[in-house]
């Protein structure tokens, strides 16, 4: 919206700053902090006075996890008002990625919310069921692919491009859209697996939403693009805003969620951002870079998918616990000591995939 303050510039004073992605970008991260810090105290106690008595903990879960009993969950609510604000303030309206990016992010939040709110309702760890889930995931993500291949430039359409390999795309014709659907799907569900400790899944969306908004800005500029041998992707260097936005909530939701955490994300945030951050990897053609970036969801929606296939073949688990921080938990390690250690290396896998842009 402010990026229509361009047109009272004459090209040299402080309104033209508004032309740059690197200045509208700074300006949405900031936006999005302070809104996490105002809005952040007032949200968590309407939610314990509304919730009662919060989110139910599962009795099968580690034994130091009912201690949380009685804290708030949909914390997420504060990331996403801070994100929506954000990058409807400083990204430009007329940019269909971002559309496409942000629709996503709050089509996953609605399934998470409606999750969540039967979960507190009830007092039931159960929830919405899966099928009714994963199926309106499926319809959200069924229409980011058909709009991303609809906006997408002509020799890129319907492509998957491989990192490392020079400007090499794999067309796979009306195979995209299914990708897609699976891409954003799969982000979404294995960030949400990934939110079982105070902090845990915060940190590495953030760290990932900016490795991707860094993609998202070099595979926007066609200097870059032809310096670094990777597809042009006109428009999407807007996505960057969306990206620091998402920085500057979740810094602003990490404030309360340290541990002790004082709300939950819940599905209504986990779902959400991971559904954006598959959204960006498809429309930025870096679906297979992201599973580098986003290593750490991968895992965590691995370990699970093992263990419950190994343990209906043969009746023994892999894993103490899964997801695979339940399982670190079972060995003795302390919950910060996951969490920081997830972390880093979160930031290393995201450093990883940054790195693909320029080895070529």
């Amino acid at each position: 919206m402010l990026y229509w303050l361009t047109l009272l510039s004459d090209g040299g004073d402080f309104f033209n700053l508004f032309r740059y992605i690197t200045f509208r970008a700074g300006g949405a991260f900031i936006t999005a902090l302070i809104f996490g810090f105002v809005f952040g105290r007032p949200l968590i106690r309407m939610m314990r006075r509304v919730q009662g008595k919060g989110q139910p903990i599962r009795d099968d879960g580690p034994e130091s996890h009912l201690s949380k009993a009685g804290t708030p969950t949909m914390g997420g609510a504060l990331i996403l008002g801070a994100l929506t604000v954000s990058t409807l303030l400083w990204a430009r309206l007329d940019n269909p990625y971002v559309w496409i990016v942000l629709l996503v992010t709050l089509g996953f939040a609605a399934i998470g919310f409606a999750d969540d709110y039967a979960k507190v309702s009830k007092q039931n760890v159960d929830g919405v069921s899966g099928k009714i889930r994963l199926a309106a995931g499926f319809l959200i993500a069924l229409l980011a692919g058909l709009a991303a291949s609809y906006f997408h430039p002509e020799n890129l359409t319907n492509g998957i491009a491989l990192p490392v390999m020079k400007d090499t795309l794999v067309y796979v014709g009306w195979f995209f859209v299914p990708w897609a659907m699976l891409v954003i799907v799969g982000s979404a569900n294995a960030v949400n697996l990934t939110d079982g400790l105070d902090g845990l899944a915060i940190m590495p969306v953030m760290i990932a939403a900016a490795a991707l908004g860094v993609l998202s800005y070099a595979v926007g500029r066609v200097d870059f693009t032809e310096y670094l041998d990777v597809h042009y992707v006109p428009g999407t260097g807007e996505i960057f805003i969306f990206a620091m936005a998402l920085v500057g909530g979740g810094l602003g939701f990490l404030w309360y969620n340290a541990p002790p955490a004082a709300i939950f994300m819940g599905d209504t945030g986990s779902l959400a951002l991971g559904g954006g951050l598959g959204a960006i990897a498809v429309v930025t053609k870096h679906e297979l870079v992201w599973a580098v970036i986003g290593g750490v969801f991968v895992v965590e929606a691995l370990s699970v998918i093992i263990q419950v296939f190994w343990f209906k073949r043969t009746g023994n688990r892999v894993f103490l616990m899964a997801p695979i921080h339940h399982h670190f938990e079972k060995k003795g390690w302390p919950e910060s000591q996951i969490v920081i250690r997830f972390w880093i290396i979160a930031l290393i896998l995201a450093m990883i995939g940054l790195a693909t842009l320029k080895v070529r």
